[in-house]
């Protein structure tokens, strides 16, 4: 037996058996309860004369899960204030929301949109940085959430940029200023909260939980095990600069009631842009570099394309059809031709409702499929046509069983672009010291790995080193006339400082089981 003044140890009745007959999920939690383990039983507290005296609620033991915010516990299991806002989206898909503007003033979300912001971006107009706001950062965040609480918050005109494009144009960049890009960091939060419950599947661009590889496993796997044979590439032409705002306002409305909301959306649309000094009014379009417009875009597209184009394909087509949507670029692919064509005239005039259009030059209609190299063979028409879609370049192919499937590569010109400002960047830094130049070629490879990684693309990972590895040798034989570094000196260099190529993406198939 036990010591004395210790009780007895519980009791454990016998598991059920798997095979018990009880459907119910309750009622098979409750037989999980009635079995659990439990500790040995505590002896109750007696007073001078033995008499029992009440449990102290103070000892007992709270069983539920929790976690201590502000000085307050708080039970895990109990859902956020943004899990009610998302349920509720989900139950109704009708339903406007007129009270949301709270969880976007409230500290906890401005603080934690502040530490998701990148410590190195540019400052926007007025100068104001990462860490110089993080200074005192508590006296900031409540300044901030007063203002958005009592409506005194402006919204400022962003810094517009531009970078090189891949074909030799510039593409115009949008900087917020700091606290700009706080807010809209949280808006976001909550917004996403709502329209995620509504964008549908073949959505892949700007949301949480989604990438670019995502979308691309998605169309390789839809084009290998559907009845695909053409295809339609398409892309808008300046989505981000010709976006109408009179009807982004009206699809934000049809969920959003909450004019504080609203309000501040319109505020971001019509702050302007500065450049050359002078603010720019803007009537159109939103500038990408903000965190609310990919957000806004993606709305936008959900109203005029996700939908339609969804039902377009449920109404209107003899075969099969599947849709990929990243951002402004779209790949439709289909059964029959005659579908495809018709497909294409039909978004043409849904878009130009829209203040839309396609871009001629990327937009097309091609055979492509796991029949379209046999079935252009015996019209003398050649190897099947290639498309271009987030950086790398499609071809029919086939594995080493015989089967068709779908190749990527590496775009030509985006890696020769790359290239050439990587010759550019080593000149300027032809003084620095190996070792430091090593890093940093090391951090731009190993990022070029991670994104271009994919199967079958290991040949163009392997050239895209070496020619980096050449450039290299290049700029240090350049920093003096005296003295040479030979292939063998330069290959012990490139096996410290390059790494060798890796696949870093598993097939297309394994990652959407």
């Amino acid at each position: 037996m036990n010591e004395p003044g210790k009780s007895d140890k519980p009791i454990v009745s016998a598991k059920p058996a798997n095979t018990s007959s009880t459907t119910n999920y309750f009622e098979f939690y409750e037989q999980v309860k009635r079995v659990e383990r439990r500790g040995l039983a505590k002896e109750n507290e007696q007073d001078a004369e033995g008499v029992l005296l009440p449990v102290d609620p103070a000892k007992q033991v709270d069983r539920t899960l929790s976690r201590e915010r502000d000085g307050v516990t708080v039970p895990q299991d109990l859902p956020s204030a943004l899990d009610r806002v998302r349920q509720a989206a989900c139950r109704d898909k009708e339903l406007k929301f007129t009270s949301l503007w709270h969880h976007v003033y409230d500290v906890e979300a401005l603080r934690e949109a502040y530490l998701a912001l990148k410590r190195n971006a540019a400052a926007g107009v007025d100068g104001q940085t990462w860490q110089a706001y993080g200074k005192e950062l508590e006296s900031n965040l409540q300044d901030l959430s007063d203002r958005l609480a009592r409506g005194a918050y402006r919204a400022k005109p962003v810094k517009r940029v531009y970078i090189p494009k891949a074909d030799g144009k510039r593409r115009p960049i949008g900087i917020p200023v700091l606290e700009d890009k706080i807010v809209q960091r949280a808006a976001v939060q909550v917004l996403n909260a709502v329209y995620e419950t509504d964008f549908l599947g073949f959505s892949y661009g700007y949301r949480p939980g989604r990438s670019a590889h995502m979308a691309l496993d998605a169309l390789a796997v839809g084009i290998e095990t559907k009845k695909v044979n053409w295809l339609l590439d398409a892309d808008i032409r300046g989505f981000f600069d010709t976006l109408d705002h009179e009807w982004l306002v009206n699809f934000v409305e049809r969920r959003i009631a909450d004019d504080r909301v609203v309000r501040h959306i319109q505020k971001w649309l019509n702050a302007g842009v500065m450049e050359d000094g002078k603010r720019v009014e803007q009537e159109e379009g939103v500038p990408q570099g903000g965190s609310v417009s990919p957000l806004l875009a993606n709305i936008y597209l959900h109203y005029v394309f996700d939908l339609w184009a969804d039902q377009w394909r449920k109404t209107q087509t003899r075969g099969d059809v599947i849709i990929v949507r990243y951002a402004d670029d779209f790949v439709v692919g289909f059964q029959h031709e005659s579908d495809a064509r018709r497909f294409l005239e039909d978004v043409r005039e849904r878009f130009r409702q829209f203040n839309l259009e396609l871009h001629a030059d990327k937009t097309r209609v091609i055979e492509f499929g796991r029949f379209a190299t046999e079935r252009r063979e015996r019209r003398g028409q050649g190897k099947p046509e290639t498309f271009n879609f987030l950086g790398f370049t499609h071809v029919c192919d086939k594995t080493r069983k015989g089967r068709f499937a779908v190749l990527r590569q590496t775009i030509a010109k985006r890696l020769q672009a790359k290239l050439v400002a990587l010759k550019q960047a080593l000149r300027r830094g032809m003084h620095l010291p190996v070792a430091e130049v090593g890093r940093w070629l090391a951090q731009v490879l190993s990022g070029h790995y991670r994104y271009f990684g994919v199967p079958r693309n290991y040949r163009a990972l392997d050239q895209f080193r070496d020619r980096v590895r050449r450039l290299w040798h290049r700029t240090l034989n350049r920093r003096s006339q005296k003295s040479r570094i030979g292939e063998m000196a330069m290959g012990h260099i490139a096996q410290c400082w390059l790494p060798l190529p890796r696949i870093c993406h598993p097939y297309p198939n394994e990652r959407l089981s």
